[in-house]
């Protein structure tokens, strides 16, 4: 997997933006995967982009996301971090979201242009794909030693 480089449309734009101005992403289930990320994060002195889980909007929402990332932020607070929610396609949770205060999402709903309007507005980011992430819950299933894997992933430079 390379540098991330989905595309991103900003509010009533077409525009191609790059994500990998938030550094590598490293798809969190927990606290713990958070902190885990964030360490190898501070260690490695790369940023790095915390994406939740897919469609976590609607699972755990955007408070306990939030709540998380403030959380383990708060444990390393000179570590080059940004937070992504993954709200599916549902424009419900893409709302909620921004009403939290979250200032990038993922959203792909028919009402994209709209729901970017509106984040425009209130200084946020909405990426229409996923970016390509190390999942930590994939490597945990596996029994891999999830310190190593984010190390790893962070400092590859293909």
């Amino acid at each position: 997997m390379g540098l991330l480089q989905p595309h991103v449309r900003y509010g009533g734009g077409t525009g191609v933006a790059r994500l990998s101005q938030f550094g590598k992403a490293i798809t969190i289930y927990s606290l713990a995967h958070a902190t885990l990320a964030l360490k190898a994060a501070s260690e490695t002195e790369r940023p790095v982009l915390l994406l939740s889980a897919p469609f976590a909007a609607g699972a755990a929402g955007p408070g306990w996301f939030g709540s998380v990332v403030d959380q383990a932020t708060s444990a390393f607070p000179e570590t080059d971090v940004s937070a992504m929610l993954d709200c599916g396609d549902l424009p419900g949770y893409a709302m909620a979201a921004l009403r939290q205060g979250l200032k990038n999402i993922r959203f792909d709903g028919d009402t994209f242009e709209k729901i970017s309007d509106i984040a425009q507005q209130l200084g946020a980011t909405i990426a229409a794909e996923r970016p390509d992430s190390l999942d930590l819950y994939a490597l945990e299933l596996d029994g891999k030693r999830l310190e190593i894997a984010c190390r790893d992933w962070l400092l590859d430079e293909v």
